[in-house]
C-alpha cells in the first residue's frame, strides 16, 4: 500500500462512548465476554467477513478465540488494524465487535466490519450509524467501505478486481 492507512500524527482512539455504546480495543483481557458474545450469535455472525470466512466455527473454543484477540490488538498496536470489542453502557456486556482494516480499493481508504449479538439485534442499525458518524469526525474517514451492508459482497469483489 503505497499510502499508510492511517495518518502518523493521528492516534487512534483506544476507547470511545456514547448514549448506547461502549468501544474498547479488543483484547484477550475480555475474552469470555467476547467468546459468549460470537458463539450466542454463531450461526448468524457466518459470513460478515464475505462467504469464503467460516468465523465463527460452531466448534470455535475459547482459548483460540483467545489467541485471536491477541492477533487484534497486536494488529492495533503497530497500526495495521484496528478492532474494538463493542459494549453496553454498563460495560458489563459485550455487544460486539467493529473491525477498521485498510481498504485493497484505491476508491475506499477502510473497510470496515461490524456485528452485534442476537439478543441485541435491534441495536444494530444504532451501531452501525454511530460507526459511520464515528469513522467520519473521529477518523476523519470520507470513504468507507461497509461489505455485505453499503456495497454488496458481489460489488465489493468487484471493487478489488480493480486494483
Amino acid at each position: 500500500m503505497p499510502n499508510p492507512f492511517i495518518s502518523e500524527t493521528y492516534e487512534p482512539p483506544k476507547i470511545f462512548d456514547n448514549k448506547y455504546f461502549h468501544f474498547r480495543v479488543l483484547e484477550d483481557e475480555i475474552a469470555e465476554l467476547d467468546y459468549e458474545a460470537v458463539m450466542s450469535s454463531q450461526k448468524r455472525l457466518q459470513g460478515i467477513f464475505g462467504s469464503g470466512f467460516e468465523w465463527p466455527r460452531s466448534d470455535m473454543t475459547l482459548e483460540e478465540s483467545a489467541a485471536s484477540l491477541k492477533v487484534h490488538k497486536q494488529e492495533f498496536e503497530s497500526r495495521q488494524a484496528f478492532a474494538y470489542s463493542v459494549f453496553n453502557k454498563s460495560k458489563n456486556k459485550c455487544l460486539g465487535s467493529v473491525y477498521i482494516d485498510p481498504s485493497d480499493s484505491p476508491h475506499f481508504q477502510c473497510v470496515v466490519h461490524l456485528w452485534i449479538r442476537n439478543d441485541s439485534i435491534e441495536l444494530d442499525n444504532e451501531l452501525f450509524q454511530t460507526v459511520r458518524k464515528w469513522l467520519s469526525e473521529e477518523w476523519h474517514f470520507s470513504k468507507a467501505a461497509f461489505p455485505g451492508r453499503c456495497i454488496s459482497w458481489e460489488d465489493w469483489s468487484d471493487e478489488l478486481k480493480v486494483v
